[in-house]
């Protein structure tokens, strides 16, 4: 049997627009978009309504000869306009590349070149940079403001079409036959140590996602989940977005996170689910927790601390792009240790390996972590026009190697330890730059932490501990360094304890805001070597 057409028939005549169409007919009044503008008042959309909007966009990219494989740029921070225009795409057959705002030209033009997009939407505040660095687009539209921010004046004044020009009657859209296993988005992996890697997710991705995501974070109908982690990932595009499409529930829309406004936000719309990065909880942390509708939390792993302090369930769920949502989880009423990610979730299979020996890890050693699915289905479909990367990802039968470094502990728990890049290998023992992370934060006023290897003439390489200060932080530095260091040494082996900390402002970044640890290590050696040597 062809493998292609068997994964086909898992999801036949179902397709993104298909899903919109269904929940517009079936619950045409019920909310699904809740925008929260940086200024101003909200703004909602029926399911009804939002579909209209989409066939609408559809109908005017189909005007400027967008059709079905076609990419489109979508280089915006979170707005409504973003949003749409994704899901035309969809409906067109077309393939939304969302990017991050944060790029320079130089990754822009990348991004650009690599997928060969015909066109783009933007915000007044890219048009320029979007226009510098695809001078081959064949359209750019703009739209109205910045994500509800009215345009600077020197952005407002950038000559191409209003996003408004991109709306036609949507009775004239043309519909198509539902192709599931089509690419439907394109997102691009952090390049911590190479280029960004081109992810094509297809339809049957995010319908699985829409399946499985809601069991795996016990979501249902009437719930509402806030998004104000970036569409240009995977966490809101996938794991927020369509496990909401999944259940017909409730998106609220925010232009990034707000600590300043989280409460009044979940408060104002009975918010019951979040996705939680270490970012905003440390935001929070000095704010008093109101009474709130927060249900669940959607973190990396088990944390009793959090969930007593924030006030509701923390679901420890592993994923990434790659693996489209959630490939570990916890379900309700699992007995999952602290510290865990859970076990996997059905239609995922997971494999610690060691890469050295390419022996299965057993007895809580760690090892990479490798993920078997249907590829378009369970794992991303591939690296868009990269064969290099995916003769290196996939083995000959299928499995995905992560790169993560996880082992597996009593009761069929994972546990996270690392990714690969980052295990030190002090005097011959294996060191995980994230347990030593963990530890660094349990003392007072770190905003930020970083681990990594610094060079050493005996052990090879040792710990060294990257600190970003945060708000209660002590003023005096070497008290701070001596207080994280004592820490370490009260928790961890003796191998594991940083041999030295450094007080930094910011940490370098890598192209989707990823800690860029290959330059922090560069800096530590050099640090060692203006110190006198080795630690």
């Amino acid at each position: 049997m062809d493998e292609k057409l068997a994964a086909e028939f898992q999801f036949a005549g179902q397709d993104i627009p298909w899903l919109l169409r269904s929940w517009a007919s079936s619950q045409p009044d019920k909310t699904f978009l809740i925008w929260e503008p940086r200024e101003g008042g909200p703004r909602t959309w029926t399911y009804s309504e939002f579909w209209l909007d989409v066939q609408s966009v559809a109908v005017g990219l189909a005007g400027r000869g967008v059709t079905k494989g076609d990419k489109v740029l979508i280089h915006a921070d979170n707005c409504p306009e973003m949003v749409v225009a994704w899901y035309a795409c969809a409906t067109l057959g077309a393939v939304g590349v969302t990017t991050n705002t944060r790029s320079v030209r130089a990754e822009l033009e990348f991004f650009i070149q690599k997928t060969g997009c015909v066109g783009a939407v933007t915000q007044p505040q890219f048009a320029a940079l979007v226009a510098e660095s695809g001078p081959e687009l064949g359209w750019i539209v703009v739209t109205a403001d910045d994500s509800g921010a009215p345009a600077a004046p020197a952005d407002a004044d950038h000559g191409y079409d209003r996003f408004d020009s991109l709306h036609g009657p949507a009775g004239d859209l043309v519909e198509r036959e539902p192709d599931p296993m089509a690419p439907v988005g394109i997102l691009f992996t952090s390049g911590t140590t190479s280029q960004p890697k081109a992810v094509v997710h297809t339809h049957a991705n995010a319908l699985w996602a829409g399946r499985v995501g809601p069991t795996n974070i016990s979501m249902e109908r009437d719930d509402i989940y806030l998004v104000f982690l970036p569409f240009f990932h995977v966490n809101a595009q996938s794991w927020s977005f369509w496990t909401t499409l999944g259940v017909g529930g409730t998106i609220v829309l925010q232009p990034k996170f707000s600590s300043s406004r989280l409460w009044e936000v979940v408060i104002k719309h009975k918010v019951t689910h979040i996705s939680l990065i270490p970012f905003v909880y440390n935001a929070v942390a000095g704010q008093p927790i109101p009474e709130h509708s927060v249900k669940v939390g959607v973190f990396g792993l088990i944390v009793p601390e959090l969930e007593q302090w924030l006030g509701f369930r923390v679901v420890p769920a592993y994923g990434m792009t790659e693996t489209v949502i959630h490939a570990t989880n916890d379900n309700p009423g699992r007995m999952v240790p602290k510290g865990s990610m859970g076990k996997p979730t059905p239609g995922y299979e997971l494999l610690l390996v060691d890469r050295e020996t390419g022996e299965v890890c057993r007895d809580g050693q760690p090892g990479e972590l490798w993920v078997r699915g249907t590829r378009g289905i369970q794992l991303f479909l591939e690296y868009y026009d990269n064969p290099e990367a995916m003769e290196k990802s996939f083995t000959e039968d299928g499995w995905f190697r992560t790169g993560d470094v996880v082992r597996l502990a009593e009761g069929g728990n994972f546990v996270y330890c690392d990714r690969d890049g980052d295990v030190l290998k002090v005097g011959g023992e294996n060191v995980s730059a994230r347990e030593v992370e963990d530890i660094c934060r349990q003392v007072p006023g770190i905003a930020d932490v970083a681990v990594v290897a610094q060079s050493h003439p005996m052990l090879n390489e040792v710990a060294v501990a990257f600190i970003v200060k945060g708000s209660g932080a002590d003023e005096d530095d070497s008290a701070l360094e001596k207080a994280i260091i004592e820490q370490c040494a009260a928790n961890l082996a003796d191998f594991k304890v940083p041999r030295a900390v450094y007080v930094v402002d910011e940490f370098p970044r890598a192209t989707l805001d990823k800690v860029a640890k290959n330059k922090l290590r560069e800096q530590a050696d050099e640090l060692a070597a203006a110190a006198g040597g080795g630690n």
